[in-house]
């Protein structure tokens, strides 16, 4: 019976999968939006002004604080969907925005941490995390 279980699914619990997601994609957008915010703000948002975008500056710092704080709240599993909406809107405008016209392989990356944070968006953070402690 176990190994019916563990080959495919069944009554075993998923949440430590989650702890792991949630901890990986939060640290790795930290990696993005921390450096942004402390000391590539400038650039980055010359790239965004290059886009076409309205209120580059403005939306250039809330990228960069999306893809900070929001990983840091991903990864703590605190605020989870709000957190992972952010992150959802930031990474759809890198991938289909920023990205576009280029080929999929470019577009990877931004498209794998939208796939996420929209899980995390429908799912929630799992039963391991700040938010199941604070219900």
């Amino acid at each position: 019976m176990k190994i019916k279980a563990l080959v495919f699914g069944g009554g075993s619990d998923a949440n430590l999968g989650l702890l792991l997601l949630r901890l990986f994609v939060g640290i790795a957008m930290m990696t993005h939006g921390i450096p942004k915010i402390f000391g590539g703000l400038d650039q980055f948002t010359g790239m965004v002004t290059k886009l076409n975008i309205p209120a580059p500056s403005v939306l250039a710092f809330m990228a960069a604080l999306s893809e900070s704080l929001g990983g840091l709240l991903l990864a703590l599993g605190l605020a989870t969907r709000p957190a992972a909406a952010l992150l959802s809107a930031t990474m759809a405008v890198a991938a289909f925005v920023a990205l576009s016209g280029k080929p999929f392989d470019a577009r990877e990356l931004p498209l794998v941490y939208l796939c996420v944070a929209l899980l995390f968006l429908f799912k929630g953070a799992g039963k391991w995390s700040f938010d199941a402690a604070l219900r």
